[in-house]
């Protein structure tokens, strides 16, 4: 019973609209067309509303009765995914999988890997959030979040169980009308300090966490794509990921340079997926973390 109707009223009722009759219905649910008829009969008084016209050859909905047919579809398949939900918990899978992920993460990779993660758990829950950086690690401590897909510098934490899935090349960029793209010869960090450099921050700890800073000005982003807005714009200088950028540049809208004694790596940053030491991951989060692996290894 759920208020003052049951499921197995609201069964009833989709039926007969699928069915197009009472006697289909009970055909089609294994009951005789008087059960079909007293259930209907028991809704529509407890509700105090008219669900199907009975005047003619067969009973058509009224229009409150078709509203309340595509409720009812709404409220079974509420009540199937629960179902499915507390099954698969009963039978150890986790009864929800949380993702964090930074800002660097490129999308294609993931969006493959969580494709494949419904096919293969098509009944569980999930739930990601892009983050600010450093957002991904504070929701894996907080316990908000089970798997975090994410950069971890200047190196992995002791409480963090950490594997390398891709590295992501990062590239200086002005606009092309930016000074810094007129140098013709890479950059020394006093060529950098004057200009405003755009920098991700996080967004709960501004001034933590933050490497390869090289100028005096800071202009500081939570997301990519503003930041990315705003270089082109010619407002400052950045490091950004050179799979966001290579359209820009051969376009023309942006001008890639080289800093010299730069400490960003050469061959990239290294993106993890994570979880805490302390905190095992259930079926699912590990079928997706050795998913992403192996893919991304390939």
């Amino acid at each position: 019973m759920i208020g003052s109707f049951t499921l197995d009223q609201l069964r009833v009722l989709v039926t007969i609209a699928d069915t197009g009759s009472f006697s289909a219905a009970g055909r089609k649910l294994g009951r005789v067309q008087s059960a079909i008829s007293q259930a209907i009969a028991t809704l529509e008084q407890v509700q105090g509303v008219l669900l199907f016209d009975r005047g003619g050859h067969r009973p058509r909905l009224t229009d409150s009765g078709r509203v309340l047919v595509e409720q009812a579809r709404l409220v079974l398949a509420s009540a199937d995914r629960f179902q499915a939900i507390a099954m698969s918990t009963h039978a150890g899978l986790e009864p929800e999988l949380v993702i964090a992920i930074d800002p660097l993460v490129p999308s294609a990779p993931l969006i493959d890997s969580l494709r494949a993660l419904g096919e293969r758990f098509p009944d569980l829950p999930v739930s990601f959030s892009t983050e600010g950086l450093g957002g991904s690690l504070r929701r894996l401590r907080s316990g908000s979040a089970a798997l975090g897909i994410c950069l971890l510098l200047p190196a992995v934490p002791d409480d963090v169980v950490a594997y390398p899935l891709l590295t992501i090349g990062m590239q200086p960029v002005v606009a092309p009308a930016h000074p810094l793209a007129a140098l013709g010869r890479p950059a020394t960090h006093g060529d950098l300090e004057p200009h405003v450099q755009l920098v991700l921050s996080d967004p709960v700890d501004p001034g933590g966490g933050n490497y390869g800073l090289a100028s005096a000005r800071l202009w500081r982003f939570v997301d990519l794509g503003r930041r990315l807005d705003f270089v082109m714009a010619g407002f400052g200088w950045c490091r950004m990921p050179a799979h966001l950028i290579a359209g820009p540049v051969a376009a023309g809208q942006l001008h890639a340079f080289r800093i010299i004694d730069d400490p960003t790596p050469r061959e990239g940053l290294t993106m993890y997926a994570a979880h805490m030491r302390n905190r095992a991951l259930g079926p699912a989060g590990r079928w997706l973390l050795d998913h992403l692996r192996e893919r991304l290894a390939a």
